[in-house]
């Protein structure tokens, strides 16, 4: 019996369906629920934004990326996070307008969270912990990290905040994931 029992338990973590981040409701900029399984057989981009950093002017062509591709498959998913030198202040609401206004943002945003510490988001919790997500260990280090998710909910990789969108390496993991 003991045996069995042993087996079982072997075997059932393969048995049970992989956690991925279709399992997460989140509240977009306009505070509705959205479940991200409403995003099933996408590609998504998930990245953590913030409108006061350095690294902000990436809006003009983390956008220009979203209406070029999201025919194809593509969504990206903007999480406002105030988590480094406090780069996020504004409201849901102030975020928006400010997204909107200066880099004319159509992909969808979602409402502040926090991507690290000990009030990190469980998305992001999955996004950065290998025994959540079975992939990596990729904790947030800055506003604008990257995370390539395949359509099946899956996360694939994670980029550095610096490494723009139209980085050649990023672009090709992004268009196999399209495929």
């Amino acid at each position: 019996m003991k045996t069995i029992s042993l087996f079982l338990m072997a075997l059932l973590p393969s048995v049970l369906p992989q956690k991925s981040v279709y399992d997460f409701t989140m509240k977009n900029i306009d505070g509705q629920e959205v479940s991200l399984a409403d995003y099933k057989g996408k590609v998504l981009l998930i990245i953590n934004v913030a409108s006061l950093c350095g690294n902000t002017p990436q809006y003009k062509d983390i956008e220009a990326l979203y209406s070029k591709y999201k025919d194809k498959g593509l969504v990206i998913l903007g999480f406002p996070a105030n988590n480094f030198l406090g780069q996020e202040p504004g409201t849901d609401s102030e975020i928006k307008s400010f997204c909107t206004k200066e880099y004319a943002v159509t992909f969808p945003m979602f409402s502040k969270i926090s991507v690290k510490g000990k009030d990190i988001d469980p998305l992001y919790k999955y996004l950065t912990k290998k025994s959540e997500n079975g992939v990596m260990d990729a904790p947030v280090t800055w506003n604008f990290q990257k995370f390539l998710i395949g359509r099946n909910g899956l996360l694939i990789n994670s980029f550095s905040p610096r490494t723009l969108v139209t980085d050649a390496e990023m672009m090709k993991q992004i268009d196999a994931a399209l495929k």
